[in-house]
């Protein structure tokens, strides 16, 4: 397993910082008393393309050589990766490649435009993406950048609680919710590199529980179904984000449909910001497990904001 210290997520942070926003800080006092305990939110929802994912994007493209950069980059994703690695492309001034499922709902398709991203349509199945994805890399000489199995995006996704820690150093947990393990990676090496004794616990969806069933199986699991409204939270753990999840995660909280839509409305009712449903899976574990929060500091990493209103049934 590679080596990860202090100076190297600092590094990230300095090299991906005059691309992102360092996005603010919420609390909610009326939160703080349902939960009986302090929650300090990183909203990453007002990251630049509302989510945390233009961190990793960034840092990944960063590290290219010139000579790839000016090639091109790739990845197949139908969500917020795919606007991520577009606009951070764009930022860069380098072409962006996004292998997109043609089921994936036209609202994506025209903020990847936006963002510059050159679509290429495939069946919708992982199989065809990746394949799709690969031919692009053996055409065009593009680097491929995978959403959340790759070390440099699972660094520069650590840089959102690496601010965290550096605003509140004293933090006894931080959760965030788990998808493709990029977020949660990042977050437990940040948390283990800076914090003082913090834990990183992930929060996860029963309906998509894989990450929590690979922690006890310890080899990572897929998932039969996906029947969530946390749609960005429908995608399993890599080889890159699973050792690092193993060693330094604490434990994964499931909580139902249900929880993850009562914990979205609170936010979006007491807080006044439009988070997406995969951000208040955190805070539904929370809510989910008093006692094991009570009195305590908890970060929370709101994941982002991009929210398909045509999609959602609250």
């Amino acid at each position: 397993m590679e080596v990860f210290t202090k100076e190297r997520l600092l590094q990230v942070h300095e090299r991906i910082s005059p691309y992102i926003h360092e996005t603010p800080i919420l609390t909610s006092r009326l939160i703080n008393e349902i939960a009986d305990c302090s929650i300090y939110f990183k909203c990453e929802n007002f990251q630049k393309m509302g989510a945390f994912k233009m961190r990793g994007a960034t840092n990944a493209i960063l590290q290219l050589s010139q000579e790839d950069q000016k090639k091109g980059v790739v990845t197949h994703s139908s969500g917020n990766f795919a606007q991520a690695l577009s606009l951070a492309a764009k930022s860069l001034g380098i072409t962006a490649y996004i292998v997109m499922p043609s089921s994936a709902p036209q609202v994506k398709k025209d903020a990847v435009k936006t963002y510059g991203g050159i679509i290429i349509e495939c069946p919708p199945t992982l199989k065809n993406r990746e394949e799709t994805a690969q031919k692009i890399v053996e055409e065009k000489g593009a680097t491929f950048v995978h959403p959340s199995n790759d070390i440099e995006v699972i660094l520069g996704q650590g840089t959102a609680a690496l601010e965290l820690l550096q605003k509140q150093p004293h933090l006894d947990l931080v959760i965030t919710p788990v998808g493709g393990g990029g977020l949660i990676g990042g977050t437990a090496l940040a948390v283990n590199l800076f914090a003082k004794s913090a834990k990183t616990i992930g929060a996860e969806p029963f309906e998509v529980d894989d990450a929590y069933r690979s922690l006890i199986s310890g080899t990572i699991e897929t998932n039969q179904s996906t029947n969530t409204i946390a749609d960005g939270l429908k995608t399993q753990l890599g080889d890159q984000n699973f050792p690092i999840i193993q060693k330094h995660v604490e434990e994964i909280i499931r909580v139902t449909e249900e929880e993850i839509k009562n914990a979205l409305k609170l936010i979006w009712e007491r807080m006044k910001i439009i988070v997406e449903p995969s951000s208040a899976v955190a805070l539904a574990a929370v809510l989910k497990e008093p006692a094991k929060f009570k009195n305590k500091q908890i970060g929370v990493i709101i994941s982002g904001g991009n929210v398909d209103f045509n999609q959602i049934q609250l």
